[in-house]
């Protein structure tokens, strides 16, 4: 069977393989230490699985509106009045099977062939496959200590330029956007009619930063933005598979109409469960974000401590964006090369930068025991002595 030109120029998700080698290693037996998963280490809250549990005894197990049950989608909405100062209906909301889902929705609404898209570099692997699902163009925007600089984002943009794509607390650098860095981009896109997808999937992990909705700015900005979130990291429930879209109605309901026709509905009893996240107890939240700041603060000065590995302090996600360009030569050829020899060598499995955009660097996940980290940096402390010699 022929396969699609559509189908042929979509690359697999290096994080998504990396770690599935790494789970195929430890079924052999192998002590592999894997900071590749972007997914919480704890588990989701005892309240919110009893949610799920009184939905299937209740025999809430049948399809739902394609956008979301009603209840879940007001939560949505006083979740973002309460935390991020927005003012949505339930109609401007769209509840999809994971933040991953609502982003290619999104992009899938608005994004027609031959438009331009912005993607500040580095970026989340699925940003670029998306667009060149809708038929786009990504424009790549290189950034100043891993964020937009307005005078470069001022001229990436040409008459096809439809949409900027903005992460903050990002995957992978871990940066937040200041309230007046996101003024700057504001007072840009809508100088220029530059829609804004907001991916704000890490929102509540932030240490000593407080993270801003752009579309908080101001009115212009709001009927500019989508505004993409969900459950996976806040609550610890990436397999739940619950994200959501929020935006202007007309694009929420042509979004709906392409979701219609994908999936319908995301799970019934997943969106039980959500609704329990939202409106119940928030207070482990901190509590997890204490335990990051303390692993991530132990990663940094650990790694900063190999020889020709430099990483700065990241101030949200559960990432650490480490450049390692100086074991590049003859050894090690680029950050793909250096990430198989360290899982297939020292049985320690990290994400290469090429799949970011940016082959200096690797990428550290911290959502793991304290334990492992200290294993796993050991190892690649005596992985890096081995080939610098």
């Amino acid at each position: 069977m022929k396969i699609s030109k559509r189908a042929q120029n979509i690359n697999p998700s290096l994080t998504l393989s990396i770690t599935a080698k790494a789970k195929e290693m430890k079924k052999q037996g192998l002590d592999v230490v894997s900071f590749g998963a972007g997914e919480p280490d704890f588990d989701t809250m005892a309240h919110i699985k009893d949610a799920a549990k009184q939905a299937i005894d209740e025999g809430f197990t049948k399809y739902t509106a394609t956008s979301g049950i009603p209840p879940l989608k007001e939560a949505i909405c006083v979740k973002l009045r309460r935390d991020n100062w927005l003012d949505f209906e339930p109609k401007e909301i769209l509840v999809s099977t994971g933040a991953k889902q609502a982003l290619f929705n999104i992009i899938l609404t608005l994004v027609e062939e031959g438009n331009e898209v912005i993607i500040p570099v580095p970026y989340w692997v699925s940003y670029d496959e998306i667009v060149k699902f809708a038929g786009g163009k990504s424009v790549f925007l290189k950034t100043n200590n891993f964020k937009i600089d307005p005078q470069m984002l001022e001229k990436a943009i040409t008459p096809k330029t439809k949409m900027l794509i903005l992460n903050s607390p990002s995957n992978p650098t871990g940066v937040v956007y200041e309230e007046k860095e996101l003024k700057l981009i504001a007072q840009i896109c809508i100088k220029h009619n530059i829609i804004v997808l907001s991916d704000e999937i890490y929102e509540k992990i932030t240490y000593g930063k407080k993270h801003h909705s752009i579309a908080s700015i101001n009115d212009k900005i709001k009927k500019l933005t989508i505004v993409i979130n969900g459950v996976s990291k806040t609550y610890a429930m990436t397999g739940w598979r619950i994200g959501y879209a929020a935006g202007p109605e007309e694009v929420i309901k042509a979004a709906t109409r392409i979701q219609d026709h994908s999936t319908s509905n995301a799970s019934s009893i997943s969106q039980k469960a959500a609704l329990s996240a939202l409106t119940g107890p928030q207070d482990h939240i901190a509590k997890m974000a204490w335990e990051y700041k303390r692993r991530r603060d132990f990663m940094v000065e650990r790694l900063n401590r190999i020889k020709g590995i430099y990483a700065s302090r990241p101030d949200g996600a559960f990432y650490v964006f480490a450049n390692i360009s100086d074991f590049y030569g003859d050894q090690i050829q680029g950050s793909l090369d250096f990430c198989t020899r360290l899982l297939e060598e020292a049985y320690v499995a990290v994400i290469p930068g090429v799949a970011f955009g940016d082959d200096r660097f690797i990428r550290l996940s911290y959502a793991t025991g304290m334990e492992h980290i200290k294993r796993g940096l050991d190892r690649m402390e005596k992985f890096c002595e081995k080939i610098k010699k």
